[in-house]
């Protein structure tokens, strides 16, 4: 059995502004996803940009809500509530696209 460093390890961050209805269901569903797919493979951080509005030049962030997943490398983001499940996982690379 292999140590569980070598596990594929996922760190999402999520950009929000404030608890809207979006960022709600935005972090509600990546909370939902990650369980069901990466059960102890992953790390969320969540920013609320109305708190730290500095942190968003650095990925890039020009919409809200936005998921990016930093590791593993290639840096994807996912912008948007996250409700089309088929989209995110696709999109974070964790089911292939069909």
């Amino acid at each position: 059995m292999s140590p569980k460093s070598e596990a594929k390890k996922y760190e999402l961050r999520l950009y929000i502004a404030g608890k809207t209805a979006k960022s709600i269901t935005a972090l509600t569903n990546l909370k939902k996803y990650c369980e069901e797919h990466l059960k102890g493979q992953y790390v969320i951080e969540v920013i609320d940009l109305l708190v730290q509005p500095q942190l968003a030049e650095g990925d890039q962030i020009f919409a809200i809500p936005t998921l990016v997943r930093k590791v593993p490398e290639p840096i994807r983001k996912i912008i948007g509530d996250l409700s089309n499940e088929e989209k995110v996982l696709v999109g974070l690379n964790i089911r292939p696209a069909k």
